[in-house]
């Protein structure tokens, strides 16, 4: 079964035409070195609006069908950045240590990491990830957790993700 991935980026000034998403085909590029199975993307962008976010996030897991939504931007201090809450919004199950260990990697570069507020949860059978919004700390972060994603997918009774060993390696417990 092929896996559909939906990857949103939160940005007032992409979605204004300001200035070109990178982050989103950042997204992209590592899923594309990462899984050996078949995949889809389904890209979205929108403004940093809760209410906008929350009914972006629901389409994704609800209409579209996606196993795994990444959501980039939104995730700081600044007034406007409310992915987290979004997320935390729209999800039955919030996991946590997807974002603990984001922070704790990301300190390894810039000691800024610790004001980013980037989380994860569960909607349904769809895992949600909020990731930075700068192209490398979205590398860094999905370097540390997605060993975890797809047995995370598997107990979620989604598609069975297989990944480039060479690239990353995932984890799923020997039975």
């Amino acid at each position: 079964m092929e896996a559909k991935i939906g990857i949103l980026t939160i940005s007032d000034r992409a979605s204004r035409g300001q200035y070109d998403d990178l982050s989103g085909p950042a997204i992209i590029e590592t899923l594309t070195a990462y899984l050996s199975s078949p995949w889809q993307v389904v890209y979205k962008l929108v403004e940093d609006e809760q209410p906008l976010i929350e009914q972006t996030l629901r389409a994704l897991c609800d209409e579209e069908g996606c196993a795994l939504v990444i959501t980039t931007g939104g995730t700081g201090p600044a007034k406007r950045d409310v992915t987290p809450e979004a997320t935390e919004a729209v999800c039955d199950k919030m996991m946590p240590g997807f974002g603990e260990l984001m922070r704790q990697e990301s300190l390894k570069y810039v000691p800024t990491a610790i004001l980013s507020r980037q989380t994860a949860g569960i909607r349904n059978q769809t895992l949600i990830i909020n990731l930075p919004g700068k192209p490398k700390a979205i590398k860094q972060c999905l370097d540390a957790v997605f060993p975890a994603v797809p047995y995370c997918i598997d107990l979620l009774d989604g598609p069975y993700l297989t990944c480039d060993d060479s690239v990353i390696q995932v984890f799923r417990p020997k039975s």
